[in-house]
């Protein structure tokens, strides 16, 4: 028979228990033994156990307790940490909570600055002497728009937040009589040819605030006297508003309608340049980084020639980024050639647009739908169009531009008239 040496253990426990039981018996009776105690025979196998184990008298030994087997505990399992789905901003429309921007459609941090009218100020984009701009940072929208001879002018609207310096500031044109109203703004500029001031004033009274020595520090030169050297002040442009008793009070401008959702099912639009003459040139490239668009534009060398560069605030010395970029066409008139009107109100039935956003080019539709209601923007199928919430650029290009996409996500307009 084979034996192990497992096999030797348990003989050996077995032989050591069954001694320690006849030990534990024996002791026993030796210490209690009988009415005389106990025998000698019994005396003598005692004291041998006793020598054999220095068992203390009464002294019973236990029985072996088993060894109990491992207890393995597992490593702590920790739980990764998920990131939280932010929750998306939808606004608009209409019932925009009060502390919301409808031009933005973004929390303000300071919600008194939406009781008033909006500042729609005219920012000269030529000549190149007066650039970087001003202000445009700032702006909850921009709009830029042909005035002739190859160049364009911004106007860009302050409500949501002011702006300690806005310009240079140049002279009012005849859309302004459109577009000042259609946001029941108050329209600071630095004046405008006769016929085009008829106009504004027309159309806006009071609200029309040139720049002039009374005006100041709302609206003044700084004291260069050139024509790129007006400059406006947007909190004491509202403070001077209310002086001259302009009704200040919070205007209803529903019509836009932000989400922060990115659609799908469009085709890209990484960048988009915008030329209105071959030496006025705007281009927008989408940042990943940021989801926005940043502002390049041309510049000029002492021996003219053309190369792009960033477009800044000189407020902030930082690229100028918006979340929206909208291509808008609409029938210009030309009255000479530096006289131009542009229709936009009557324009109930919806115009070509192009959106651009989260790096997509997106085909909508542009309404005018009253004299004092903004513009307002649908899908293809008559849907308000989802606008990402934050600042928007809008380019009012002549209906005969020519807009095409040489190669994917790569937008090119050149503007023609009307």
């Amino acid at each position: 028979m084979n034996i192990t040496a497992s096999t030797h253990t348990h003989w050996y426990r077995a032989i050591v228990l069954i001694l320690a039981a006849v030990m534990a018996a024996l002791l026993l009776a030796a210490c209690a033994g009988g009415p005389g105690g106990p025998n000698k025979e019994t005396q003598a196998v005692v004291a041998a156990l006793q020598t054999l184990t220095a068992a203390p008298c009464a002294t019973v030994l236990p029985t072996e307790t088993p060894t109990p087997s491992a207890t393995v505990t597992p490593t702590s399992t920790s739980t990764p940490t998920q990131t939280p789905t932010p929750t998306p901003i939808i606004v608009g429309p209409t019932g925009f909570p009060e502390d919301v921007n409808p031009l933005t459609g973004l929390v303000v941090d300071n919600p008194a600055l939406l009781d008033r009218r909006p500042l729609m100020i005219k920012v000269a984009n030529f000549p190149r002497d007066g650039r970087p701009h001003n202000g445009l940072s700032a702006a909850d929208l921009v709009f830029e728009y042909y005035i002739g001879t190859g160049t364009n002018r911004f106007m860009g609207v302050y409500y949501g937040q002011d702006a300690p310096k806005v310009g240079p500031i140049r002279s009012g044109r005849l859309v302004d009589a459109q577009l000042v109203p259609m946001y029941q703004g108050i329209l600071g500029y630095s004046g405008a040819f006769w016929q085009v001031n008829n106009a504004i004033f027309a159309a806006l009274g009071s609200r029309a605030i040139q720049s002039s020595p009374s005006n100041c520090p709302a609206i003044c030169d700084d004291g260069r006297g050139l024509v790129y050297t007006v400059f406006a002040k947007t909190s004491e442009l509202t403070k001077l508003s209310t002086t001259l008793g302009i009704d200040n009070s919070r205007p209803n401008l529903d019509g836009m309608h932000f989400d922060s959702r990115p659609p799908s099912g469009n085709q890209p639009g990484d960048q988009l340049t915008i030329m209105f003459n071959i030496q006025n040139v705007g281009e927008w490239r989408f940042d990943a980084d940021s989801g926005l668009y940043k502002r390049w534009i041309e510049d000029a060398d002492a021996a003219g020639n053309l190369s792009m560069i960033e477009l800044v605030d000189a407020n902030t010395e930082e690229q100028l980024a918006f979340s929206n970029v909208i291509v808008l066409f609409a029938t210009y008139q030309e009255f000479a050639p530096t006289l131009h009107d542009v229709i936009l109100k009557g324009n109930t039935t919806g115009m070509r647009a192009v959106l651009f956003r989260d790096g997509q080019a997106i085909e909508a539709t542009w309404k005018a739908v009253g004299w004092d209601k903004p513009i307002q923007f649908f899908t293809a199928d008559g849907q308000p169009l989802p606008l990402k919430p934050g600042n928007s650029w809008i380019a009012i290009m002549g209906n005969s531009s020519y807009m095409q996409q040489p190669e994917p996500g790569k937008w090119h307009v050149q503007y023609y008239l009307p």
